[in-house]
Parts: structure tokens; C-alpha cells; sequence
């Protein structure tokens, strides 16, 4: 039987008889996730409700991934099934086309965007906390809600809001320091 040195050796790799390091020794082990760099992340905490907060991620782009909190009670409890269907809406439904993203539903800052059914039948309801128009939604989740806690996978939908609307937006919600701070009190 051959053993894996009998066919694979390390590669001398040389420009010039000049020896180049290998790639793997620039590797980063804490570089940045794709969130952390191009990600601005902002908290909408209820003030009737604070353990059902939400988090907006929003691109410079003004592209916003709206999803839950790493701390929301349904977490907790465990997420059984997200649903898109809002009262006669489906946002599922939803399509859009062309550089303004025309046919987009248009959405106040306290639309439902979809049900998240907890493993004890709690209903949690994911609002947009964004004024703007429904791009789409992200229905992987409905297959498997377990993405939703890792962080740019589980948004729940992408939201664009109004140019006009971004500082406006941004002083509304809380910052991820403001935010920290205020979970420690």
C-alpha cells in the first residue's frame, strides 16, 4: 500500500532561485468577518418589549439586512418554523425589478415582515424598523431557522430604504456600543 509521502512532497516554489514563502504564512486568523468590514450594525430595542430586540445591518450602500438580535428570547426558547405570511400579505411573494427596485413592497419602520413560532408555540413578531422598500426576504430560513443565529446569514429580509430616510433611520436605532451598554444595565 502507498503511503501519502510516496506521492506528495512539499513544493519548493521559486522566482528567480528566489524562494517565496507560502501563502498560508499571510494567513489571519482575526481578520475581520464580510459584517464586521462592510457592515454598520444598528439595534431596534421595543421599549414595552426589551428582551425582543432586533438588529439592521446597513451597508454603505443603504442596503439594510434586517434580522433578530443575538439575545432574543426566541432564541431561547428555540425557533421552530418562520412564516412570510403576514395577514392577506405574503412576503415571500414578493418581486422586484430594475435599478429602483420597482414592484418592491413599501414598508414603515413598524411592518411585520414575517412570524418566527417558537418550540412553545410563543409567536414572535420580526418588524422592519426600517422605512423602505422590501428588496427580499430570506427564505432559506423557512427550511432551516437555525441559520438565523449566525450573523449575515440569518437576515431575515433586505430592506432599502429612502436616501432622505438614512441619517433619520440611523438616529433612531441604537449603535452596537450604545447598544452593549444598555444590556448591561
Amino acid at each position: 500500500m502507498e503511503e501519502p509521502q510516496d506521492y506528495w512532497y512539499e513544493e519548493q516554489s521559486g522566482i528567480d532561485r528566489c524562494k517565496v514563502p507560502s501563502i498560508v504564512n499571510d494567513f489571519n486568523a482575526n481578520y475581520p468577518s464580510i459584517v464586521d468590514r462592510f457592515y454598520t450594525k444598528l439595534y431596534h430595542v421595543p421599549s414595552s418589549k426589551p428582551d425582543e430586540s432586533q438588529q439592521v445591518l446597513f451597508h454603505s450602500n443603504r442596503i439594510c439586512l434586517v434580522g433578530l438580535a443575538k439575545d432574543h428570547v426566541a432564541f431561547q426558547k428555540g425557533i421552530r418554523s418562520v412564516s412570510f405570511e403576514v395577514g392577506k400579505y405574503d412576503r415571500s411573494e414578493n418581486k422586484v425589478s430594475g435599478r429602483k427596485k420597482n414592484g418592491g413592497m413599501i414598508l414603515q419602520a413598524d411592518s411585520t415582515i414575517a412570524l418566527v413560532t417558537c418550540q412553545d408555540d410563543t409567536v414572535y413578531k420580526i418588524r422592519s424598523c426600517v422605512q423602505g422598500k422590501l428588496v427580499e426576504v430570506n427564505e432559506r430560513i423557512t427550511a432551516d431557522p437555525d441559520l438565523m443565529k449566525i450573523e449575515g446569514e440569518g437576515y431575515v429580509a433586505v430592506v432599502m430604504p429612502k436616501i432622505e430616510h438614512c441619517t433619520t433611520m440611523k438616529t433612531k436605532l441604537l449603535s452596537y456600543d450604545a447598544y452593549q451598554s444598555m444590556k448591561l444595565k
